[in-house]
């Protein structure tokens, strides 16, 4: 169970922040049912009320430091998606956003980012698909990290960036 104050990752609404646990007192509300109140970070005005027994929707911790660093370690390592017809590729998509697992979110970002490369090296135009679930995937993992590296998500962006372009190990998309 998580605490007031914490900083999780929930579905497709990205790092929240506990700002209460507690049962709700609302009319058909279960008065037995215990749910975290959820403030999304990046995106303002809104709460969630989710019930701490939740099995509908992913809800984790966000990574550690530590998690970080690994993750960047594993970068050039972690394959693309495999998407077998382009028919079904929105739908493979999703399914990588929806997991809340961000090895999934580098995965789409690897995939989406080589698909526009490919398609504007041909003098065709990246898909507005493509751009637009590569830029969710960003949002999800870069605000993501930008917790624990204590920066904002447009400077840890940056930061991870400048760190691949450092080691220049193969074109990465960030």
């Amino acid at each position: 169970m998580f605490e007031v104050g914490d900083y999780v990752v929930h579905g497709n609404s990205g790092v929240c922040r506990v700002d209460a646990i507690q049962t709700m007192d609302g009319i058909g509300a279960d008065k037995k049912r215990v749910y975290y109140t959820l403030v999304p970070l990046y995106t303002s005005g809104s709460k969630l009320f989710v019930p701490t027994d939740s099995k509908k929707v992913v809800i984790r911790s966000v990574m550690t430091k530590k998690e970080v660093k690994e993750l960047m370690d594993e970068w050039n390592e972690i394959e693309t998606l495999r998407v077998e017809n382009d028919k079904n590729r929105e739908e493979v998509y999703k399914e990588a956003l929806r997991s809340c697992d961000s090895r999934q979110w580098v995965r789409l970002i690897k995939t989406s980012y080589q698909r526009n490369q490919s398609r504007i090296e041909k003098g065709k135009k990246a898909t507005t698909s493509d751009e637009r679930y590569l830029q969710m995937a960003e949002e999800n993992l870069f605000g993501e990290m930008a917790i624990p590296l204590e920066m904002s998500r447009g400077e840890a962006e940056a930061y991870i960036a400048a760190k691949f372009r450092k080691n220049e190990k193969e074109t990465v998309p960030v």
